[in-house]
């Protein structure tokens, strides 16, 4: 499948002394033994929100090294970022008892490479095994996340307190962290959303549209389908996505590119709307595309939930949510402030789903460094407590 997350377009330059590569020493930056970073990508949305930081760490003097789970298209982006990187282990499918399985035999997987580089903190966008390794091995870690209601939220029986962070963004409340055990000081908040580290510095690619066939008469609709394989996954989000093919299917001068996560849910869609799919109203890119580059020249986005919702949201392109689990703090504060439709019933769908052109003009913003900043200062600040 695709990657649909951006792996370029980042502001900071990619270190040399790697000929490129992220994830390296820079030229003339000394790294010092007591600032290695380690950082594990699990899922695709880590490679964007990651590779800025990744610059900005390096640039103050931190060795980075980094690890990667080979599914939903991590190691293809990695590789299209320019990371260098170890990849272990993959994905053990939905069941909670593959789940844990999995996570465990990852966690035995990583043990050699982290333990021959010794590094000084560990990072990650909510990777449990990440997570698990630092607390097994006494390593300190701090846990980004930006869903307060993940499993893997706190991790709050691995490890001492005193060498686990967590880091949110600012709206997502602290009480909830503090009930579980978490000590005030470390309770991490950045302003605004992950997507604001990343996405002030994107530069749209127009080459995208000739890859994908889409000609300036079509009204270029995005949808990214729910995670079936997700511990949080509820079905009614299924329902709600075929009552979207049904829409689309009444409107032909609608094309449709359908990012599948998985090779088993493109196959589901296929069956579920083969006429779509025969006529060519829905296309699944054959090859990896940057996912800013295609929310940008689309129209309309409609996803599951998750990051390309709040991406859409974050270069204010009109962007409709499936979601139907448990709704976190950032996507209640996105639809608070009209910048996300939640799409909760049949009806809405039917109500609210505008599918209409949009003006798609590039409008230089402000690239503000407010989100990044604020996030490396308290990887830095951790650092220097514990390195």
């Amino acid at each position: 499948m695709p990657p649909t997350q951006s792996a370029r377009k980042i502001e900071p330059e990619p270190s040399a002394a790697t000929g490129g590569v992220r994830g390296g020493e820079r030229p003339g930056k000394q790294s010092r033994p007591d600032r290695k970073v380690w950082i594990d990508l699990e899922n695709s949305p880590h490679i964007p929100f990651f590779a800025p930081i990744i610059d900005e760490l390096e640039k103050r003097g931190c060795e980075v090294v980094l690890t990667a789970r080979d599914c939903f298209q991590v190691c293809e982006l990695a590789d299209m970022a320019g990371f260098k990187y170890r990849k272990i282990g993959h994905h053990y499918g939905k069941h909670r008892i593959a789940k844990v399985a999995g996570l465990g035999i990852r966690v035995l997987q990583m043990a050699p490479f982290v333990l021959r580089e010794k590094p000084t903190i560990g990072v990650s966008h909510g990777s449990r095994s990440l997570l698990a390794l630092s607390a097994m091995l006494g390593i300190p870690s701090i846990t980004i996340a930006d869903y307060e209601y993940a499993d893997h939220r706190l991790g709050k029986f691995l490890g001492s307190a005193d060498k686990k962070w967590v880091m949110t963004p600012d709206v997502v409340p602290s009480d909830i962290f503090k009930k579980d055990g978490m000590a005030p000081d470390h309770i991490l908040q950045y302003p605004g959303i992950k997507e604001d580290v990343y996405t002030p510095f994107f530069h749209p690619d127009p080459s995208v549209k000739d890859i994908l066939g889409l000609h300036s008469a079509d009204v270029v609709v995005t949808i990214r389908p729910p995670a079936t394989e997700a511990h949080y996954h509820n079905p009614e989000a299924e329902t709600l996505l075929l009552e979207v093919f049904k829409m689309l299917g009444e409107r032909p001068e609608v094309k449709t590119v359908l990012l599948p996560r998985t090779p088993k849910q493109e196959a589901e869609l296929r069956q579920a709307v083969p006429d779509l799919f025969a006529a060519g109203r829905i296309i699944v890119p054959k090859r990896a595309v940057d996912g800013l580059d295609l929310i940008w020249y689309s129209d309309v986005v409609i996803s599951g939930g998750g990051t390309m919702n709040r991406e859409a949201a974050a270069l204010g392109i009109p962007v409709y949510s499936l979601f139907r689990g448990t709704m976190g703090a950032v996507d209640k504060h996105l639809a608070a402030t009209g910048r996300l439709v939640l799409l909760q019933s049949v009806n809405d769908v039917r109500e609210k789903l505008k599918l209409v052109a949009r003006d798609k003009s590039v409008i230089s913003g402000s690239k503000q460094r407010g989100t990044l900043d604020a996030v490396v200062k308290h990887i830095i600040a951790v650092l220097e407590t514990k390195g």
